[in-house]
């Protein structure tokens, strides 16, 4: 699998996501600038929810652009062995019952699933759990973290 690809897939990702996101937040502005949304008792408050979701909705797109903006910097890099498991890795997991997965391993975006060649992958970033515990870890290791007071391991079958 081309990780430069994927790189590019998920840049298209973030970038379709932030023309849905200013949409949202242009029609939220619309709607509570809108006249027929200016209160007239102190119990409508029709427009201020209005401006509170205008403002989530901005705030939604300023993440998604710097998120974006992340990505297109990022520098890809080769697995190294010596390093183990650093940004941009892409990395396959067998959980304890021999479920896999694949994860990308980037500065931003996590939650995000992208498929690419028929393989689904996941982003994850160094600030999750997951992520923090792959950071420096190599094919063969195995990896724990814990998720709703629960211990999950994970092995790193390969890295690339």
């Amino acid at each position: 699998m081309d990780k430069s690809q994927l790189h590019h897939l998920i840049i298209e990702t973030l970038r379709a996501d932030l023309a849905n996101a200013e949409r949202a937040a242009l029609t939220a502005y619309e709607t509570a600038t809108h006249e027929e949304n200016i209160a007239e008792n102190k119990y409508d408050t029709l427009g201020l929810e209005a401006a509170y979701l205008a403002a989530g909705q901005a705030r939604r797109v300023e993440e998604i652009r710097q998120a974006l903006s992340t990505w297109q910097h990022l520098v890809l890099r080769t697995f190294d062995e010596q390093q183990g498991i650093q940004l941009s890795a892409l990395v396959w997991l067998a959980d304890a019952e021999g479920d896999e997965q694949c994860l990308f391993l980037g500065p931003d975006g996590a939650g995000m699933k992208v498929s690419l060649e028929g393989q689904d992958i996941r982003v994850i970033s160094p600030r999750a759990p997951l992520g923090q515990a792959l950071l420096g870890s190599r094919e063969g290791d195995e990896v724990s973290v814990q998720v709703a007071g629960r211990v999950q391991v994970f092995e790193v079958l390969r890295v690339r």
